[in-house]
């Protein structure tokens, strides 16, 4: 039992890194913050998937917080000008929660193929829905986030959808796709059930 924790760890401690890595390659980048990476969601979701909801949701927990620093080294979320109320709500909506929620893409494994497309879209769709309370919320009332035009000024939760949509669709898209040919490959159902020789 010991072993096999460790060696889960090990997988999770160089998933959680290479998730890190691949965020900061950027296929799109949005004005005012998100962007399509190179399947930098997808580690994680492979955690859940084949370890389970604790793994997956305690590695994306840590993925978040890394997220979290690269936020604020550099995106510079301290200098945005916001409130300490919704500084703290970006912390928790735009980080700590949108990352964390990638740990529930295994929720279906054992539905097997099907459970792992539906979980990862899932999983996905729940960080989009956590993005897009921050930008209705949090950002509703700031008029320099405006990436559509001044006429969007106003619509807090359709200029939200529009805005996080743009790169949140393709990412899952990407990840639904890569998640679904990878877990095809036997060699990652070796590796995820600790069988690798």
């Amino acid at each position: 039992m010991k072993k096999n924790n460790t060696y889960k760890l090990a997988i999770c401690a160089v998933m959680v890194a290479l998730g890190a890595v691949l965020s900061l390659i950027k296929i799109w980048k949005m004005p005012f913050g998100g962007s399509i990476t190179l399947f930098s969601m997808l580690p994680c979701a492979m955690i859940s998937i084949g370890f389970g909801l604790k793994w997956g949701l305690a590695a994306s927990f840590v993925e978040a917080v890394i997220q979290l620093g690269f936020g604020i080294a550099m995106d510079g979320i301290f200098a945005w000008g916001l409130t300490p109320g919704s500084l703290i709500g970006v912390i928790v909506l735009d980080y700590l929660l949108a990352y964390t929620v990638i740990g529930l893409a295994g929720m279906f494994r054992a539905k097997g193929y099907v459970g792992i497309c539906v979980g990862t879209g899932l999983a996905v769709a729940l960080r989009f829905v956590s993005h897009l309370l921050s930008g209705a919320v949090i950002f509703a009332n700031f008029e320099q986030f405006v990436a559509f035009g001044a006429e969007w000024v106003g619509r807090p939760w359709l200029y939200s959808i529009c805005y996080n949509g743009a790169y949140m669709l393709p990412e899952m898209i990407i990840t639904m796709a890569a998640a679904a040919i990878l877990f095809r490959l036997p060699q990652l159902q070796k590796m995820l059930s600790g069988d690798m020789q």
